[in-house]
């Protein structure tokens, strides 16, 4: 090889190697940042930390149908926007393009995987916490919790079907909808 052709090849492996670096320590700080709720599982088994549900899912799952003020594909986007928020982007969203390395990807799994040992042993070591969780209303919680999700699903998926019907743009609509023009006359 001449000198340059190796000075580039090891330029690479080093930036390769630099990336690996960085993706392990991206990794640590990953766990180190939810080591603290890992290790404080047994509280939610204890019902001590109830996840707060937010309100836009209340709503939803008082009147997933409510359609008061929702006349306009503004308001109706506006809608679809705040359960985007709370529940993360519908089914019919294009995934996001993930750029990272594979390094960066495998110490997320990583510290994902560790994260979960941390929170499996501390909660295992309580015995009977099935019914422990049924007793503290943990289990209860956490199916209203669920309850609420599903109802903010539904709801999302009806005021798009409507925002369809009323031929308004997306996120009115889902992302594939292209409303007809209207004509002129």
């Amino acid at each position: 090889m001449r000198a340059p052709t190796v000075v580039i090849v090891l330029s690479c492996l080093a930036a390769g190697g630099c990336n690996a670096g960085n993706s392990a320590m991206e990794g640590a700080g990953q766990f180190g940042a939810g080591f603290g709720a890992a290790a404080t599982a047994p509280m939610d088994v204890l019902n001590l930390r109830p996840e707060v549900i937010p309100t836009v899912l209340l709503q939803a799952r008082a009147n997933p149908y409510d359609m008061r003020n929702m006349s306009r594909c503004s308001t109706i986007g506006a809608e679809v926007g705040r359960l985007d928020e709370v529940l993360g982007a519908d089914m019919d969203e294009p995934p996001p393009v993930d750029g990272r390395y594979m390094s960066e990807r495998a110490a997320d799994a990583t510290a994902q995987a560790a994260l979960g040992a941390v929170r499996d042993t501390t909660t295992d070591f309580i015995p009977g916490s099935n019914w422990i969780r049924r007793l503290s209303g943990a289990a209860q919680h956490e199916r209203e919790v669920q309850a609420a999700i599903q109802a903010g699903r539904m709801r999302r998926a009806f005021l798009k079907g409507m925002g369809m019907q009323r031929n308004c743009a997306p996120p009115a609509a889902p992302s594939w909808f292209v409303p007809a023009r209207r004509s002129t006359r």
